[in-house]
Parts: structure tokens; C-alpha cells; sequence
């Protein structure tokens, strides 16, 4: 295997992409406890859209348009709904 520096900038941004995912899926999770409601959906808004952005990036086309779809879903959840 011919040794490419791309491939490990890719490897790190890819692990970092699911990093930002799995972040905000604990942002989500914060908005279903008592007096969080508001800080999860701030904080899973912002990771949400830095995942899109870096996905968008990446051209990941397929995990973008995932991401946009959750976060579409959450913001859904957070104005339809009365938490606590």
C-alpha cells in the first residue's frame, strides 16, 4: 500500500463526522430532562448543523441529507411538543 496523507485527513474527518453525529444525539437526549429542554435543543441544533456542514464538505451527500433529516425531526419534536 502506497502511503497517501489525504487518506488519514479523510479517516480523521470521517471519525470526526460521527463524533459530531453522536453529539448531538446526546444534545437530543439532554432535551428530555427536566430543565434541559431548551440547552439540548441549542446544543443539539448546533451539532447537528457543524455535522451537515462538515458532511457537506466531505461530499458524505447521503449523511448530510440524514443529518437534515434528524435535525428536522428534533426541531419538530421541540416546537410540537410540552417537555417535563
Amino acid at each position: 500500500m502506497v502511503y497517501n496523507p489525504g487518506m488519514r485527513r479523510e479517516g480523521d474527518s470521517l471519525r470526526e463526522l460521527r463524533r459530531l453525529a453522536a453529539q448531538a444525539e446526546a444534545a437530543v437526549a439532554l432535551m428530555y430532562e427536566a430543565g434541559r429542554e431548551t440547552a439540548g435543543y441549542a446544543q443539539a441544533k448546533d451539532s447537528f448543523s457543524e455535522a451537515i456542514g462538515m458532511a457537506d464538505r466531505l461530499g458524505a451527500a447521503e449523511d448530510a441529507e440524514r443529518l437534515r433529516t434528524r435535525l428536522a425531526e428534533v426541531k419538530a419534536v421541540f416546537r410540537g411538543q410540552r417537555f417535563g
